[in-house]
């Protein structure tokens, strides 16, 4: 990665993460500092290395449901053992300093090119170096461990286990997810309080790090099931009509169909012409436009294009003129 996406990535972070309203805490106590850190991640035993160090901690965070982000340092050489995590996934990317991870039988020195994946399931133990400043993922073990049996078409038989080190700076689309996902959430405070838009935000940090990083499953190919028929798309299809105001991935809809990710693609889009994704979104834009000609308290276009999970203004009107011929404000102005 050059210098400048390494400088870009830590501006983001240092201009998103760094915000008043995102801080959790800031603190010299050593109790304080593991009290606080332990009630987003998990309780762990917290030491500082050497006796002539005091820490310096802060920590930013970002709730968006089962995926959460934080930034924390510590200001000082500490040892970290939480043990397995047990019920979520984290990813660690220094933005500067080192760590040494050790997790399971693996270890890595973690720093700005090298990123650590923890899994629930292994023993962990960390050495952060006073200048480690790192962005943090954490992501909750039953949704990746269920998106990822919805994409094989079967049970896992044994529990999901990443590689440790990740290269995070060399991967573009994660790299680019990061800083779409910090803009995000600072750009407007209300944002994560949306239902579908946090889903979205959840389904993308799930399908990015599943496809990009390798793991003890990335080998094993979809089961081969039945072909989706027409009664099996009807029946996604008359689902997604009456959930389109809810929460909604694929993977739920590959259980519905009762065939995997896969077929369920192919089989939607032979009997559909639209992915069952893209027929989603096509419904959100009808329900858009229902709400933008109804009644006058509707509000404005970005509340009516945030109700219905759309995030980017611009995006959200471009499809809408795409789909009906005229701007989203002209239909409000119509109403």
């Amino acid at each position: 990665m050059s210098n400048a996406q390494h400088s870009s990535s830590v501006a983001i972070a240092n201009t998103l993460l760094n915000a008043p309203s995102r801080q959790l805490f800031a603190s010299h106590d050593v109790e304080e500092t593991r009290s606080m850190v332990g009630r987003v991640m998990k309780p762990h035993d917290l030491g500082v290395l050497g006796r002539s160090q005091r820490l310096d901690a802060r920590m930013h965070h970002i709730s968006l449901g089962d995926v959460a982000l934080s930034r924390l340092r510590y200001g000082a050489d500490v040892e970290i053992r939480p043990g397995p995590l047990e019920d979520f996934f984290l990813v660690q990317m220094p933005l500067v300093g080192h760590a040494r991870i050790e997790s399971g039988t693996e270890y890595v020195d973690s720093g700005p090119e090298l990123a650590s994946v923890i899994s629930p399931t292994e023993t962990t133990a960390m050495r952060w170096g006073a200048d480690s400043d790192q962005l943090m993922v954490r992501i909750a073990r039953p949704l990746l461990e269920r998106t990822l049996a919805a994409q094989l078409g079967h049970p896992l038989v044994a529990p999901l286990r990443f590689q440790l080190g990740f290269r995070w700076r060399d991967c573009a689309a994660w790299r680019c997810l990061m800083a779409y996902l910090l803009e995000c959430s600072t750009q407007d405070a209300e944002l994560t309080h949306h239902k579908l838009i946090a889903t979205q935000m959840e389904q993308m940090v799930i399908a990015t790090l599943l496809s990009m990083h390798g793991h003890n499953y990335s080998d094993v190919q979809p089961a081969r099931r039945s072909a989706i028929l027409p009664k099996h798309v009807r029946r996604v299809q008359e689902y997604l009509q009456a959930h389109a105001h809810e929460p909604v991935s694929a993977e739920q809809l590959a259980q519905l169909a009762g065939v995997s990710l896969r077929s369920l693609y192919a089989g939607f889009k032979e009997f559909s012409g639209v992915s069952p994704m893209q027929y989603l979104r096509d419904l959100r834009l009808d329900r858009a436009r229902a709400d933008l000609l109804g009644a006058g308290d509707v509000g404005n276009v970005a509340g009516v294009a945030l109700r219905w999970g759309f995030t980017h203004l611009g995006r959200f009107s471009a499809d809408y003129k795409a789909r009906f011929n005229e701007s989203p404000s002209q239909s409000l102005r119509r109403a």
